[in-house]
């Protein structure tokens, strides 16, 4: 369920998502698997292993999203699965079998398994197979039908938002809110890919003020991992990046997907950027005493000087390591009468000093 303010939440197949929690990252694995069942089980083994929270994929019903002539297209280039669009698609798509059997690889491996629904059919082709969340394409912020069929589904719901106006974002919140507040928002650039400054990830912070009590996340479509943890530290909390195990595979998305290596450096880095983050409170470490004593300073006599001597600029010194008098308590110091002899370089205490103003 989501919840309001600083406790925004999301809860993902028992995962909790929240502020205070690493980025739950989802590998978009698309149609990488090239409708392969033995691919895509490589390809979620793969993403396991780089330790991220989520595999996704993508499901069409071809025959009724696509118009006939669309469908008829010929579709004759390097990346193509069949002679026109539609059968490129066909070619792509898995049955109810075998997503049943990717259900339960994904359980055996201990992975977080969901797809996006790109039309009401696929939705309930879904449903039927109880998936524990559902993903929402940029194209299909607007079409509100199927926003509202998802979102009785009751499931959580994370929607991308490429190519919007903070108008068609409203309106979807607005549909889907009432019926189900299990939402999450992803900034995203409907570009493939996306250059750095197509990103707008202070897009980032105006969903989180617009919408308060929802998780917000981006969808990231750059050729590289540093933008991600960018947003993260904005308040990005989900994180969703295209996978594949070979950059030269066949298909339109290898090239801009990480391989394993990289999207194993970027649950690292997020995980890390988390820990960076730390408090808000500033106070000093354990860790920094010993180098800060080092590095430090402390207040020292210049030179010999007799007892009674009235302490001038020239008297006191500041010397390393700090582990006497700070030098916070120079202009405490100066001005007053010392009670004892100090030879080169002796510390310079209150203890040694008159009483001069109150300790």
């Amino acid at each position: 369920m989501t919840t309001s303010g600083a406790l925004r939440s999301l809860v993902v197949e028992g995962t909790l998502i929240s502020d205070q929690a690493d980025a739950y990252v989802i590998a978009e694995v698309g149609h990488n698997h090239q409708g392969d069942i033995e691919k895509c089980k490589a390809l979620f083994r793969g993403a396991k292993e780089c330790g991220v929270d989520a595999v996704k994929l993508q499901k069409r019903d071809n025959r009724t999203l696509y118009t006939r002539a669309m469908y008829d297209k010929p579709y004759d280039n390097e990346n193509s699965f069949g002679a026109t669009y539609g059968e490129h698609r066909e070619a792509l798509e898995f049955n109810r079998e075998e997503y049943l059997e990717l259900q339960r690889y994904c359980r055996s491996i201990a992975i977080t398994l969901f797809a996006t629904a790109f039309d009401i059919p696929s939705a309930d082709f879904l449903a039927a197979l109880d998936m524990p969340a559902y993903k929402i394409a940029s194209g299909d912020l607007r079409t509100l039908p199927l926003l509202r069929h998802v979102a009785r589904i009751g499931k959580p719901m994370i929607v991308s938002t490429g190519g919007a106006t903070m108008e068609d974002v409203v309106r979807a919140y607005d549909t889907i809110m009432p019926i189900n507040p299990q939402l999450s928002f992803l900034q995203c650039t409907a570009a493939y890919p996306a250059e750095a400054e197509q990103l707008h990830l202070n897009v980032v912070t105006t969903f989180r003020e617009r919408f308060p009590e929802l998780v917000i996340g981006l969808s990231d479509h750059e050729n590289g991992i540093a933008m991600a943890v960018a947003a993260y530290v904005l308040g990005a909390r989900i994180v969703e990046k295209h996978f594949t195990l070979n950059h030269t595979w066949k298909g339109t998305d290898h090239a801009f997907s990480l391989e394993p290596i990289g999207m194993r450096k970027l649950v690292r880095d997020l995980q890390r950027t988390r820990l960076a983050l730390g408090s808000r409170k500033k106070c000093p470490l354990p860790d920094e005493v010993s180098p800060l004593r080092k590095m430090g300073k402390k207040l020292v006599a210049s030179r010999a000087l007799p007892t009674g001597h009235v302490l001038g600029e020239a008297d006191v010194a500041m010397r390393s390591p700090g582990d006497g008098l700070s030098p916070v308590h120079y202009d405490r110091v100066v001005g007053r009468t010392l009670l004892r002899a100090l030879a080169a370089e002796d510390d310079i205490t209150f203890e040694v000093l008159d009483q001069g103003e109150a300790e």
